[in-house]
C-alpha cells in the first residue's frame, strides 16, 4: 500500500468511525479529529456521500429556528467501515512484522562489530516496537530523543531532539512507521553520520522521492 493510500484508508476509516459513533458532530469538531482544515473536511464528506457510505439529513435544534446538519452511516457505509477496519488491521500488522524483521537484521550485526550503544529517537508505537526489539538482543536504550522534551517513555527520560549530536551511542533507531526520509534528513542536519541512524522502513532513493514509484 503506498503512503497516500495509507493516508487515504486511515482518513476515512476515522471518518466513518466518528460518524458511527452516533453522537452529534460538526464538522469544525471533525476537522478538529482529524487534524485537518475545515474545507478539505468537507470535500472529505462530500466524497463519502457521493460514494454513499454516509448521507446527511437536518434536524431543529432549539430554541433556534435553524437547522443543522447531522451525518449518518448508510448500510453501504457500515459495509466500508467494516471493510476498511480489516484492511487498516492487516496493514498494520504486516508493517509491525516487516519493521520488526529489518530491525532485528540490522540489531544482529551490531554485537558482532563490538557495537552496543544504542538510542532512540521517538515515543510511538514504533518505539515500543523498537524497544523490545533491542531487550530481544539484551540491550537498553542509551537514550530517548524527541521533538520534544521533559517526559518519559517507558521510564526513560525523553531529551530534545536538539541534544542528540552530544550524546554518544553508535547507533540510533529512527523509530517511526512512516515514511523516515524527513526525519532522516533532521537527524543529519544535527550532524549524526547516516550510518548511524538505523530505520524501520527503507528509505527512498533521490529518484523515488522525486515522484518514481517505489
Amino acid at each position: 500500500m503506498s503512503s497516500s493510500a495509507e493516508r487515504r484508508v486511515e482518513r476515512d476509516l476515522e471518518i466513518l468511525t466518528a460518524i458511527g459513533e452516533g453522537r452529534p458532530l460538526t464538522q469544525r469538531a471533525l476537522a478538529q479529529r482529524l487534524g485537518v482544515a475545515l474545507g478539505l473536511t468537507n470535500l472529505y464528506l462530500k466524497r463519502l456521500v457521493r460514494k454513499g457510505y454516509i448521507k446527511i439529513v437536518d434536524f431543529p435544534r432549539k430554541p433556534a429556528a435553524r437547522k443543522r446538519l447531522r451525518y449518518l452511516l448508510t448500510p453501504r457505509g457500515i459495509v466500508e467501515k467494516s471493510r476498511l477496519t480489516y484492511e487498516h488491521v492487516a496493514y498494520s500488522l504486516n508493517l509491525y512484522r516487516r519493521a520488526r524483521q529489518t530491525l532485528r537484521e540490522s540489531l544482529g550485526l551490531l554485537p558482532q562489530n563490538g557495537l552496543k550503544r544504542v538510542a532512540l529517537y521517538g515515543t510511538g508505537e514504533a518505539a515500543e516496537l523498537a524497544y523490545l526489539t533491542l531487550k530481544e538482543f539484551g540491550l537498553e536504550p542509551v537514550g530517548i530523543f524527541s521533538g520534544e522534551a521533559g517526559n518519559h517513555f517507558l521510564g526513560f527520560p525523553v531529551r530534545a531532539v536538539t541534544e542528540v549530536a552530544a550524546e554518544e551511542f553508535e547507533r540510533i533507531i529512527l523509530a517511526t512507521f512512516e515514511r523516515p526520509e524527513e526525519h532522516v534528513a533532521e537527524l543529519l542536519r544535527r550532524g549524526l553520520p547516516r550510518e548511524k541512524i538505523l530505520t524501520l522502513r527503507r528509505v527512498a532513493s533521490a529518484e523515488e522521492a522525486n515522484g518514481a514509484p517505489r
